[in-house]
């Protein structure tokens, strides 16, 4: 079997935000589809007003924005990555119980105190600190409460 490509998928709020805190958080990429909707709006394939707004002064899509890693392939057409990759979907409802699936960062231990103080200056906040099985981490959540581990 060939392996499959993949991007992890989370639910937001507001999917722009959360692109623009993870993009910062990760040294990601946040991707610009603007050339892409703009051809698929002149040949009229999709209503401005109801599928795409401004973020960060282009053209994006309404509900959807995603970040990629920086090394990572990507279709320079469409601006969609072909690696590491998280797309985040704008859905109705908010967050209202613990996450199933989440990120773990690893910057190092002794780099750990000054990354959490980073993520913070950037809308995350500490939930709690960790020390179990002989380790130690700091459980977080970003801004909109999805919860994720500095180790």
């Amino acid at each position: 079997m060939t392996p499959l490509h993949w991007k992890l998928v989370i639910d937001a709020g507001d999917p722009h935000a959360q692109a623009a805190f993870w993009a910062a958080a990760l040294g990601y990429v946040d991707e610009d589809h603007s050339a892409f909707i703009d051809g698929l709006l002149a040949a009229g394939a999709a209503p401005p007003e109801l599928s795409t707004t401004l973020a960060d002064g282009r053209r994006a899509w309404r509900k959807l924005a995603a970040v990629r890693h920086p090394d990572d392939p990507f279709d320079e057409k469409s601006g969609t990555g072909h690696g590491r990759r998280i797309l985040f979907q704008q859905v109705p409802e908010e967050k209202t119980v613990k996450n199933r699936v989440h990120l773990d960062l690893h910057p190092g231990q002794e780099q750990r105190d000054a990354e959490v103080e980073r993520l913070e200056s950037l809308g995350a906040s500490v939930l709690r600190r960790v020390s179990e099985y002989g380790m130690t981490w700091v459980v977080m959540a970003d801004p909109e409460g999805n919860e994720f581990c500095v180790e």
